[in-house]
């Protein structure tokens, strides 16, 4: 399983929300730059990007941040946040992120997934949010009224290759993942799916590689101490 450590902008410094809420932040480093290159130092295999910035405002917003971040290391960058149009999608992998993740977008026009899909396939990975197994937009602000589960499903059959799944009530809080939601995702999708909130220590790595998951994001864990990024990647 793939530990992907995770790096949300918000005004250009590397921070974490509490379950999503955008006033509710803490500021662990200024730089961004220098946080992805120290976990490239510590043995990471890939890197987890968010704007957060762009999912609340539904458009890039910290583009040169993560231009700096992508060409200051040698290992792929996924990004999500704001990612509304098919412009916007090529400019991100024009500067060379590695994989494009969409969340509302890919709820609210699903032909624009569709053609995403179709236009740079593996590259493309759908983010579902949700609370009480119901999807949430808008940078988790407004319910779907559709279950996750029906959701990837849906994507699945359009081709649809990395799904991340991050589970609100869990994000930020180190109370552990959504073990069952995850395991029914697994079981029921072919898919790549990545757990993502609620991470807070290297059990809860264990056990979702035990899963047979393909990744797992981190960030509050690895930056309060509780994960050593090194020490676990180099065990």
């Amino acid at each position: 399983m793939i530990v992907l450590p995770a790096i949300d902008i918000k005004d250009g410094q590397c921070v974490r929300l509490k379950q999503g809420v955008k006033e509710d932040k803490t500021v662990y480093f200024k730089d961004p730059v220098a946080v992805a290159k120290r976990f490239e130092a510590d043995g990471a295999e890939y890197l987890h990007l968010v704007d957060l910035d762009g999912a609340f405002d539904g458009e890039p917003k910290n583009l040169s941040v993560v231009k700096a971040i992508v060409d200051a290391v040698h290992i792929p960058v996924e990004l999500g946040g704001g990612i509304r149009t098919e412009a916007i999608a090529d400019m991100y992998i024009g500067i060379g992120v590695s994989r494009i993740i969409i969340g509302t977008q890919a709820i609210k026009d699903f032909r624009f997934i569709e053609h995403l899909i179709a236009k740079y396939d593996d590259k493309v990975c759908v983010s579902i949010d949700a609370r009480d197994g119901i999807v949430r937009t808008e940078g988790w602000t407004e319910d779907s009224n559709i279950e996750a589960l029906e959701l990837a499903t849906r994507l699945e059959k359009i081709g649809l290759s990395t799904l991340v799944y991050t589970d609100i009530a869990k994000d930020g809080m180190m109370s552990g993942p959504n073990f069952d939601v995850l395991a029914l995702l697994n079981q029921n999708l072919n898919m790549n799916i990545i757990a993502s909130g609620g991470i807070a220590g290297p059990e809860h790595l264990d056990r979702l590689a035990a899963m047979g998951l393909y990744g797992a994001i981190s960030g509050k864990a690895i930056y309060e101490g509780a994960i050593d990024l090194k020490a676990y990647l180099g065990k």
